[in-house]
């Protein structure tokens, strides 16, 4: 069964964004305007290399929340610290582009950000010099397709933007256009 397409974000990006940023920073050309390449979800499990099973749990409810198969990450290097040796299964990640960034963009904007308990908005300075964002999630159970019951273990997880803006400012500014909730600063 095939999900159906479903991208307003992306109709916003063309009819608002494009003509806004065209405005605030006098882009003479359309193509000029900074766009989002992917999205990244990551979850570091460090329970993982102890225990596969809860590696390929997260897996499955990451594929779930994104609607992508997840990938399991593995350790570069051993770290006798941390009880890995290379190779050991150490987290979960999906990379998100075209029509599915932007539905789950969609989701995270509209119903997952606003269930959070004590939502102020998102930090105005995990930009990273280059246009891209980073922030993170306490938990999974915030997304509508996790059910609580079928819980065992409570995991973050990172959510990365990346944009082709050259600049923060210009990253903030079509991450507000939008409408990603970010704290004044």
């Amino acid at each position: 069964m095939e999900k159906v397409q479903f991208v307003p974000l992306k109709d916003k990006y063309k009819e608002v964004v494009i003509p806004s940023m065209m405005k605030e920073f006098n882009y003479e050309n359309e193509l000029q305007v900074p766009r989002l390449v992917k999205i990244v979800v990551n979850m570091g499990v460090g329970e993982g290399s102890r225990n596969k099973a809860v590696v390929e749990k997260h897996a499955q409810e990451l594929t779930q929340i994104v609607g992508q198969k997840a990938v399991i990450t593995k350790a570069k290097k051993s770290v006798a610290n941390f009880k890995v040796r290379e190779g050991m299964p150490i987290g979960v990640k999906v990379t998100l582009r075209g029509w599915k960034m932007y539905n789950f963009l969609y989701k995270l904007i509209s119903i997952v950000l606003p269930k959070l308990r004590d939502f102020r908005g998102l930090p105005a300075d995990s930009f990273d010099g280059r246009g891209n964002y980073t922030f993170g999630l306490p938990e999974q159970i915030i997304f509508p397709e996790i059910r609580p019951d079928d819980i065992n273990r409570v995991q973050g997880m990172d959510v990365t933007i990346v944009t082709t803006a050259k600049t923060d400012e210009e990253a903030r500014k079509l991450l507000e256009f939008f409408g990603f909730p970010l704290k004044k600063s």
